[in-house]
């Protein structure tokens, strides 16, 4: 086995979402064509609609039924999993356990055709290091059964000097992964790149930007384009090819999700990332050189 066959079967990068990548598709690609050929470029993708409304089964089984065997989702847990809603989707559920229980009637079409990675739980900037909210994760490891999930958090308290251990302890117990967050050091509502493994077979990293003005945009016009608008540098990409390398001594996969989406970059920096690791950045002539060649084959 070559070694880039090897780095290939422990580390997956991929983009947060697949529709708004306009550099990975012909010009008038049909959304409903979009997640094709997004697989033809990178092996996982973050399903971010997932966050605002829950799929589907039906849903979920079709885009499982367009992307390769070995390709997998990592969903983003519905906001109202995770407090942002703040209570405002009373109306859609009738309770919180009636979210969790809906969101795995959903994914199960992914766990039976093996595409699915891991539920991502994000929580919000005020979900604080306290006590309530420990419990909240317990019962959220709970309701979720079998279900990897990926843990992240966006209050600095919980990797202050005294709780950064404990903090990494309750993943281990809980059975956690780790989604390690690359983001603008900005106040109580950033958390630094901690890392570290929670002792389960994946590790996960999102790349966030470091757009330090834009980070706190919230409220403001197109908050979310100000926020995530960020190039990383060869420099800082290669920083964190040797942080992957160290983390792979602890875990068995890295998954890698670019979410600088705002100016386009995100698509070209996992790319540029898979190049300086030595691993297949799937080259644009050469995936369209194979829808055609598919197209050519199909039409005969």
């Amino acid at each position: 086995m070559s070694k880039k066959e090897q780095l290939e079967q422990h580390i997956q990068v991929g983009v947060s979402g697949w529709g708004d990548h306009d550099k990975l598709y012909d010009e008038g690609t049909k959304a409903s064509d979009k997640l094709a050929m997004y697989s033809r470029h990178f092996p996982i993708v973050e399903m971010d609609n997932s966050f605002y409304a829950i799929p589907s089964p039906g849903q979920m089984k079709k885009w499982a039924s367009v992307v390769p065997e070995h390709f997998g989702f990592i969903v983003k847990a519905y906001q109202g999993m995770t407090g942002h809603a703040r209570g405002k989707d009373k109306d859609r559920y009738p309770s919180i356990k009636a979210m969790f229980d809906h969101m795995l009637e959903s994914i199960e079409e992914l766990q039976s055709a093996g595409k699915l990675r891991t539920v991502l739980f994000q929580y919000p900037p005020w979900f604080g290091c306290e006590r309530k909210h420990v419990d909240i994760l317990k019962r959220t490891r709970e309701w979720m059964k079998d279900v990897p999930i990926a843990l992240e958090f966006r209050h600095q308290s919980w990797y202050a000097p005294e709780f950064r251990e404990k903090t990494m302890e309750l993943m281990r117990n809980e059975g956690w992964i780790h989604s390690i967050a690359d983001e603008p050091q900005a106040g109580i509502g950033s958390v630094p790149a901690v890392l570290e493994t929670s002792g389960t077979d994946a590790v996960m990293i999102r790349m966030h930007g470091r757009n330090t003005e834009g980070w706190h945009s919230s409220g403001q016009p197109n908050w979310r384009e100000v926020r995530y608008l960020y190039r990383y540098s060869t420099e800082e990409l290669e920083q964190w090819k040797e942080r992957i390398e160290q983390l792979l001594e602890h875990s068995k996969q890295c998954w890698i999700i670019f979410n600088n989406n705002s100016g386009g970059d995100a698509s070209d920096n996992a790319k540029q990332l898979l190049q300086l690791m030595g691993m297949d950045s799937g080259p644009e002539p050469l995936r369209q050189m194979d829808l055609l060649s598919e197209d050519i084959i199909g039409n005969k």
